[in-house]
């Protein structure tokens, strides 16, 4: 049989556009709304996308637009070559001229506040056409529906899904004011932190069980790790808050070393059993999670070395 003449044309980026975003919306007339067409266009596009891979995309006997079988399976490989579209059209503007496009960023508030913000202005100034728009929270988001480029989080949710690219190492410590333990005694013992009145960032009931292990005591099973059920007068579930109450002496603080260090240089903080390290449930580190398809935008990569170089600079200091 010798194809038509419709058979024989390319599959262009026009039909795949259209049939990934009917997927995703549903609907002819949202898609044709965001691209600004006539919703016969979008549909023209995806018949003739039909007629070319010779199967049917979407079920039409009822009002919602439903994918097919053959619909489902042919969506993630239309994703990709969208993608592998965007990432070369990405490079080669990389080549021939300065970075250009928004970077939709999100970080947990008090690093994204205190580290991830001040690294972004320099960032910024090198690359005037860049966009940068960073949304702080501490809730995990779905990169993919809120079409974040880089979701910068602590190691412990990280998956396997996404590229992981870890950004700086964070050590956590147990830290109180001078005043704090004049006045309730200094813990010379894990277990003496269950007397204590302790201050952390709380977001469930199992936030009260700490960890702490000691690379200097062994045991068979490697580093000694002691659990401790610890208890406060003053829950919060933002970090810098936790800083603040054990600025004022409310008792012994658990906190990332990016929100105790200037307070353990003034002596306003002092470290408390300091060969203890709390084994946190964050992790150890903050990492950038990209999603596949915006693994190959050059502003993407730009900016995980600009901060990787920084980050390794500012921790040699």
């Amino acid at each position: 049989m010798i194809p038509t003449e419709r058979q024989q044309r390319p599959i262009s980026t026009d039909m795949l556009t259209a049939f990934v975003l009917v997927a995703q919306n549903r609907s002819v007339s949202q898609t044709a709304d965001a691209l600004g067409v006539g919703k016969g266009l979008i549909s023209k596009r995806i018949a003739q996308l039909e007629e070319k891979l010779g199967i049917i995309l979407f079920s039409r006997s009822s009002r919602k637009i439903v994918l097919t079988p053959a619909g489902e399976t042919y969506l993630a490989y239309a994703q990709r070559a969208l993608s592998e579209i965007a990432g070369g059209l990405e490079r080669v503007r990389a080549l021939k001229s300065e970075l250009t496009g928004s970077l939709r960023l999100t970080a947990p508030v008090s690093w994204g506040q205190r580290v991830l913000a001040r690294h972004l202005p320099p960032f910024l100034k090198l690359h005037p056409a860049v966009e940068i728009e960073l949304i702080l929270s501490d809730k995990i988001m779905d990169l993919a529906a809120e079409r974040m480029d880089i979701a910068f989080r602590w190691s412990a949710s990280a998956t396997g899904e996404l590229k992981n690219t870890p950004i700086i190492s964070v050590p956590w410590m147990l830290t109180a004011s001078p005043d704090y333990l004049a006045a309730h005694g200094l813990p010379t013992a894990p277990l003496d932190l269950s007397g204590h009145s302790c201050l952390y960032y709380r977001r469930d009931s199992s936030d009260d069980n700490w960890v702490l292990g000691c690379d200097r005591i062994q045991s068979e099973r490697g580093r000694e790790k002691i659990p401790v059920r610890v208890s406060t007068r003053y829950a919060v579930d933002n970090a810098e808050a936790v800083l603040d109450a054990a600025l004022a002496g409310l008792g012994i603080a658990l906190l990332p070393d990016y929100l105790s260090d200037a307070a353990l240089r003034d002596g306003s903080l002092v470290k408390v059993l300091p060969e203890w390290t709390p084994l946190t449930k964050f992790g150890s580190h903050i990492v950038a999670l990209i999603t596949p398809e915006r693994m190959n935008f050059s502003r993407n990569k730009a900016l995980l070395d600009f901060l990787l170089a920084a980050m390794e600079t500012e921790t040699q200091t």
